[in-house]
């Protein structure tokens, strides 16, 4: 059982799960018995708030469509020691939520996975199941290599991590954005492999395959822009630069053949496409600069939270400490 000193807390961003959510809730009421429910109910039509209620849960309503805006509001609300999110539709096994959270204290980590048992083999539709594969491979190819389920959304967190966590995502990217954060700013993190279950029946999913995957893909480029700058615009370069050489080349072998440009559009348009790619390099590098010490801040004020809510940081003794200790001696 864990500790009941810590303060826990259960954040169940919902939309439409009035099939599952009252078991789900029940389920982590029983895991967690000291730690307090929460369900965001996002525009839920079928009554979901209200079965949530019934079974216990806190219940707030989150005009905003979109889980993004979901959870961005839960961290902003709620204050504990330690939290965990998980998914209203039932797929997620509630007891699972006492070994996360031992995983966080003991390896002393801000977020906690569980990644999704068979999950990247069958993900109720092959279109996921695809571009859970791709995007994961994609993650560990931009982002490195800390995590191999980014989209889980079964996750324990610390306080730190909750409240310096800057969520700009508006819908299913979230998950992505958390991993980029903690893989920008080098968290320490952990993952555990645990039982993803299917829909039970009359629950749907709300992810589109290919709309969603869109967003998804949008995130990665712009998270790329924000925290790699230089690799972004590195590529963009690269490629603007071989569409000049390509340009280039027929002029310049004429020129060697003849002595004569006759191509003088094509050499000018190879110029100008040639300073554009220079150009683009140089951002690169000046917003590398810009985005390292965006990170330095992010990191300092990550340091100066505390992992326990009403905790402080051991102060150094200071010099009349320091000279009192001396005297004593």
């Amino acid at each position: 059982m864990i500790a009941g000193s810590l303060d826990i807390a259960v954040l169940l961003p919902c939309y439409n799960e009035a099939a599952t959510i009252a078991d789900v809730v029940a389920g982590f009421r029983a895991a967690l018995p000291t730690a307090r429910v929460y369900v965001y109910d996002n525009n839920s039509t079928d009554g979901t708030a209200l079965k949530a209620m019934l079974a216990g849960a806190h219940v707030v309503r989150e005009r905003r469509q979109g889980k993004g805006h979901v959870v961005r509001r839960m961290f902003a609300d709620i204050d504990a020691d330690i939290y965990v999110m998980a998914d209203g539709d039932g797929t997620y096994v509630p007891a699972d939520a006492e070994e996360l959270i031992r995983t966080l204290l003991t390896e002393r980590a801000d977020m906690v996975v569980g990644t999704r048992r068979g999950v990247l083999a069958d993900a109720g539709r092959q279109g996921h199941a695809a571009g859970n594969r791709v995007f994961n491979l994609l993650y560990r190819t931009i982002f490195g290599r800390d995590f191999t389920d980014i989209f889980s959304g079964y996750r324990a967190f610390s306080r730190r991590f909750v409240k310096s966590f800057p969520a700009v995502s508006g819908g299913f990217e979230i998950e992505t954005e958390m991993s980029v954060h903690a893989s920008r700013l080098k968290l320490p993190v952990s993952e555990i492999e645990l039982h993803y279950g299917r829909r039970p029946e009359g629950s749907h999913s709300k992810l589109s395959t290919f709309r969603d995957g869109w967003k998804i893909l949008w995130m990665f480029a712009m998270l790329m822009k924000e925290t790699r700058p230089f690799a972004f615009f590195g590529m963009i370069s690269a490629a603007i630069m071989a569409t000049s050489v390509a340009f280039m080349l027929p002029v310049l072998a004429e020129y060697f053949q003849t002595g004569f440009v006759t191509l003088v559009p094509t050499w000018i348009s190879s110029m100008a496409l040639m300073m554009v790619a220079l150009l683009v390099f140089t951002a690169g590098l000046i917003l590398d600069s810009v985005s390292r010490a965006r990170n330095e801040q992010l990191r300092l004020y990550y340091m100066s939270l505390a992992r326990v809510a009403g905790t402080e940081r051991a102060e150094p003794p200071g010099p009349t400490e320091t000279a009192r200790g001396a005297d004593a001696a």
